[in-house]
């Protein structure tokens, strides 16, 4: 069953990757538009999360439509990560642009080369973030993830990110290998931030949730700035990464609670929720008890 799963979906993935990217956009939003239909569960998810957040300023048609078009940006996202993954930096460049670079002073030959830590949530084509050091080659990118349960899909899933230059950990069996890259110069880790994880319980869009620490608190260990970088899908097929302000780790020469550090990282990704709502990963539980 393994073997199949593997060759099935390595035929899917095969021929995404052979069709042009707004065809491969446009098959993805339709099949979102069906599973908005088809997944009950998750479409129930998705409504009672934007209802969550948005009750006191949006009627329920206004909510449900951007639930459905969340659905066909899902699937534009996901379809789009295939192909994009196989797209050479000049290919993929005519439909990725970032600004605020700026903000990541690349490093200084006088004090040595900083690591820097940037908080990164599911906002548009997230798999985006892994080809930054594609066009910013001044930095040494890596990422965490975690591994899927299906070994065939998760074989895959690891197949298309080793084409981006960017490395990777897998956050239960790499940490070792993680402190090690940290211990190093010159690294730009990107970190979810945005899902349910044990942490510390603080407001998201006006409501608590279970926050993940790990941004502050490998920020604050390794003497590293914090920023952070949003997806935004500017058109079809078309995303923009911008980079945020510096979130202030120390005051005075002390380390800040780590409590404060993450309520100015849950504010930047509330902003960028608020500017576009359907960009966001809606189908996951945020708000757990």
């Amino acid at each position: 069953m393994n073997a199949l799963i593997y060759f099935l979906a390595r035929g899917v993935v095969a021929l995404l990757q052979t069709l042009p990217l707004t065809w491969v956009a446009r098959l993805g939003r339709a099949g979102g538009a069906l599973t908005f239909w088809l997944d009950g569960r998750h479409r129930k998810v998705v409504l009672k999360n934007l209802t969550l957040c948005f009750s006191q300023e949006k009627s329920p048609a206004e909510i449900r439509a951007i639930a459905q078009e969340n659905f066909r940006r899902l699937g534009e996202n996901f379809a789009s990560a295939v192909k994009t993954a196989a797209m050479s930096p000049a290919a993929l460049r005519p439909h990725f642009d970032f600004i605020g670079m700026e903000k990541i002073p690349p490093p200084a030959v006088d004090t040595g080369p900083r690591s820097r830590i940037v908080a990164i949530g599911h906002f548009g084509n997230f798999e985006l973030y892994a080809r930054f050091g594609q066009f910013a080659p001044v930095f040494k990118c890596a990422a965490t993830y975690r591994a899927l349960k299906q070994p065939a899909l998760n074989r895959i899933m690891v197949a298309l990110r080793e084409r981006s230059d960017c490395r990777f950990f897998e956050r239960r069996a790499d940490g070792v290998a993680l402190k090690a890259a940290m211990s190093g110069t010159g690294l730009l880790l990107g970190l979810l931030a945005d899902q349910s994880s044990r942490g510390v319980r603080i407001p998201f869009l006006g409501h608590d949730c279970n926050t993940s620490t790990a941004t502050a608190v490998f920020a604050l260990r390794y003497h590293c700035p914090l920023l952070t970088a949003i997806c935004y899908r500017i058109g079809l097929a078309q995303w923009r990464i911008e980079i945020g302000d510096e979130i202030p780790t120390r005051e005075n020469g002390h380390a800040r609670p780590i409590v404060d550090i993450m309520r100015d990282v849950n504010r930047a990704f509330e902003i960028a929720v608020r500017r576009d709502p359907a960009n966001w990963f809606w189908v996951h539980r945020r708000w757990k008890d």
